[in-house]
Parts: C-alpha cells; structure tokens; sequence
C-alpha cells in the first residue's frame, strides 16, 4: 500500500494525501521518503502549479511513529535523514498548501510548518507534545515556530507539549485560516486553484523572495525583490497579464 496517494482535483493543483489512516498517519521513514518523492516528482512536472498535502482520515499526521524510533541510538536517529527528508518540502519552489484535517502533532506540526499557508479545522489539535516524552522537536519545530509565532508563545507550547485548536493557531499566525474541519480540503484546494490560475513564474519568484528575505537583512532582501520584480518584465506572461488587465479580459498565463 502507498503511504501517499497523488491526485489531481483541478488543472495545475496536486494533492498528496498522506495514507496510514489506521496509525492517524504517523510518520513513519516509509512515509517520509515516499513524501519526498512525491513532491520532487511533482516538482518537475511542468503542468503542476501548487501542492496540497492532507492526511487521509481523520488525522493530518499525529506525529512520528514513535514504534519505530523507540529503541534507537543517536547515529541510528541521524541515518533516519529526517531533516534532509523534510528539506526536500521546504525547497520546492512550488506552492505548498497545508489541509489540517485533524491532529497536527509533533512531527505533523513540523510538516505543517514547512508548507507555505496552513488551513487548520478550527478544533483540530496542533501542536509540540515530543517534552512529554522525554525529547524535544526535532524536525524544525522549535526554530519555525520562533519565526511564525515569537519567543513566548513558542515557548509555552514546546515546553508544555500542550496542544492548541487550529482556532487558536489561527489567531496566532501559526495557520493562515481555521474553518470547520469538513471544510478544510474544500478550503485548500480553492486556495490551490487560485494559485494555479495565476502567472507561474510571477508565483515561483513571489514565494522564492519572500522565504529567502525572512532570513536576511532587509536591505539585502528589498535587492533581492526588485531583481526579480524587475526579471518578471522579460516575461510572456507580465506583458500577457498587464494587456488583459487595460483590455478588461481574463488573461491567458503559459508561464513563459
């Protein structure tokens, strides 16, 4: 059985569905590899405009599948690839839409964070609860949370391990939207769609920009958003796009 099944809802949207419902799709390396090698698949599809990932029953994922970590040492944990795995999601320069259909937890959360919108159901739980079991996020948690949400509220939930609703994760800018939970892939895959109508290469420059200027200084990360701002004007698509926008008319993007 794949641990991940790809669909194709609308033109140009890709939706991944991670598939271990009967373990509330917990990560286990199978999954995760096989995650990775969706997206890079997808990646180099010319026709795929933006991803979502979902979990398939009533679980997003509930965290790492702790049966097959229990008994490791430190170099058998480190040869798990975990963060190598997961860099694969945070480099796709496509855009990646987060359907929190249920528990987001530990390793879930983590995986949640390296999309690039989170639509969380409003009571679904979220959140770092690895501390009750004796470890601590490992996947990025503790330093993507710092940058979505602050010191103080990271703090208390990577401390704690308590979880919070995707209300509340809404509220503090850890999802984009909550919306009730049947709602939620219906959510994404509208959100998908209108990305996928828009220019590709304006979308791919847009996410490239803003992921890497959070990181740098401001001055270096403005330089970096005009060089592509100003790159776009070579673009079939910005003269497309601009022409339909004075001809009152939908345009017609071909990413070129």
């Amino acid at each position: 059985m794949t641990t991940v099944q790809v669909e194709r809802p609308s033109e140009g949207v890709v939706l991944l569905r991670l598939n271990r419902p009967d373990a509330r799709n917990a990560l286990n390396g199978e999954l995760r590899q096989e995650l990775a090698d969706r997206v890079q698949e997808v990646e180099r599809d010319p026709d795929a405009r933006c991803i979502v990932i979902t979990g398939n029953g009533k679980a997003f994922a509930a965290g790492a599948d702790l049966r097959e970590i229990v008994g490791d040492t430190p170099v058998e944990i480190m040869r798990r690839r975990v963060l190598e795995l997961w860099r694969v999601v945070a480099d796709c320069p496509l855009p990646i839409i987060a359907a929190v259909n249920g528990p987001a937890l530990g390793g879930g959360c983590e995986l949640a964070l390296h999309a690039d919108i989170i639509v969380a159901g409003e009571n679904v739980p979220m959140g770092q609860p690895e501390v009750r079991v004796g470890v601590m996020p490992g996947g990025g948690g503790t330093q993507r949370l710092m940058r979505a949400i602050g010191k103080y509220r990271t703090m208390k939930l990577v401390l704690t391990g308590e979880p919070i609703t995707g209300a509340e994760a809404a509220a503090m800018g850890l999802a984009s939207e909550a919306v009730p939970v049947e709602q939620v892939l219906e959510r994404a895959l509208e959100l998908a769609a209108t990305i996928a109508s828009r220019p590709p290469l304006a979308v791919r420059f847009t996410k490239e920009a803003t992921l890497a200027g959070a990181d740098a200084a401001l001055d270096t990360g403005l330089v970096l958003e005009r060089h592509l701002f100003e790159f776009l004007f070579s673009t079939e698509d910005q003269k497309e796009g601009m022409q339909a926008f004075l001809d009152k008319r939908q345009p017609a993007f071909r990413g070129r």
